[in-house]
């Protein structure tokens, strides 16, 4: 029997290239410099695809198109942005994601990424390794209990979030496509009404043309100097420059920030701001974490090409 060959896009974990080694004839895109030459050879072996939600890590057109074989594409991500949905739909190609896996790990993260940018937990570790502390007191910060959040996004993340943000005595509204008919949050129909109303606004939608840069200057203004800005979901949801300028201009509060627009470059005037936290698109690196979505992948691999039902589909 032929192998089945699966074309990894990028470099996710070495226990889900173990396992996939196991089971199928594994190619590692990224260690082939030369794209066009592997995939001339090789091509007409790969029915399947594993990407990520990292630039460089997906499907796009030019690829899909360049694997006449190809059945289906399986996301080590919840964000779907990186694969080329309409052309898979229009091949017949099927699709799947690890939702559900991530949830409560993101909404961790975010959590964490509030606490850190309003008690300037990151500020304070400097101060006390560089010895200030001997010199006097850190100043004072501001408190996470009590203040009002906004959510972007009331999907199992956001939601995951808001229960977490409640715990802390937050009052919780969100904006979203429509309203959510079981929600129990306050609802905006535009986000900057909802930054207008909010001290720390939560981006955790999905990236698409809708939501590109659904974070703009005039949002930002919304949300104001004393204001929180906490993203993770997609770097391109915000507008980057408008939010460096805010917060360098201290038309901004502060932003804990997971994602960036051009992954990996980082605007290097935010390196030298404290009101900042900012973190290598981490939200779902964990051990268990990382391995609950590797496992998910592969089940949906095995079910596909035993003619099994699929465990997370997208299309």
């Amino acid at each position: 029997m032929e192998a089945i060959g699966v074309l990894m896009t990028f470099p996710i974990s070495t226990y889900l290239e173990q396992e996939l080694d196991k089971r199928f004839k594994l190619f590692r895109y990224w260690k082939f410099p030369l794209k066009i030459e592997f995939l001339r050879e090789n091509s007409s072996s790969i029915r399947a695809i594993v990407g990520t939600g990292r630039v460089g890590g997906g499907a796009d057109t030019e690829l899909i198109n360049s694997l006449p074989r190809l059945e289906i594409v399986a996301s080590h991500s919840v964000g779907l942005d990186k694969i080329d949905l309409v052309k898979c739909k229009e091949k017949g190609i099927r699709v799947t994601y690890t939702p559900d896996v991530l949830t409560e790990e993101v909404a961790d993260l975010a959590i964490g990424l509030i606490l850190s940018t309003l008690r300037r937990i990151c500020e304070c570790d400097r101060y006390l390794r560089s010895g200030l502390w001997k010199k006097g007191a850190f100043k004072l910060t501001t408190k996470f209990s009590g203040k009002s959040v906004g959510i972007v996004g009331l999907g199992r993340i956001g939601s995951a979030i808001a229960k977490r943000a409640e715990a802390f005595g937050c009052p919780i509204s969100y904006y979203s496509r429509s309203e959510k008919s079981d929600s129990k949050y306050k609802y905006y129909p535009n986000v900057i009404d909802l930054a207008s109303n909010s001290q720390i606004l939560i981006v955790a939608c999905p990236l698409n043309d809708e939501t590109h840069h659904i974070i703009n200057r005039e949002v930002i203004s919304a949300l104001g100097p004393k204001g929180v800005l906490i993203n993770i979901g997609r770097g391109p949801l915000v507008d980057e420059p408008e939010l460096v300028s805010a917060l360098v201009e201290g038309r901004l509060g502060g932003a804990g920030l997971d994602v960036f627009e051009h992954e990996p470059r980082v605007p290097g005037q935010l390196f030298g701001l404290d009101n900042v936290v900012l973190l290598p698109h981490v939200g779902t690196a964990t051990m268990e974490t990382r391995k609950a979505m590797a496992d998910l992948v592969i089940g949906n691999l095995e079910a596909h090409f035993l003619n099994r039902p699929l465990l997370t589909p997208v299309v």
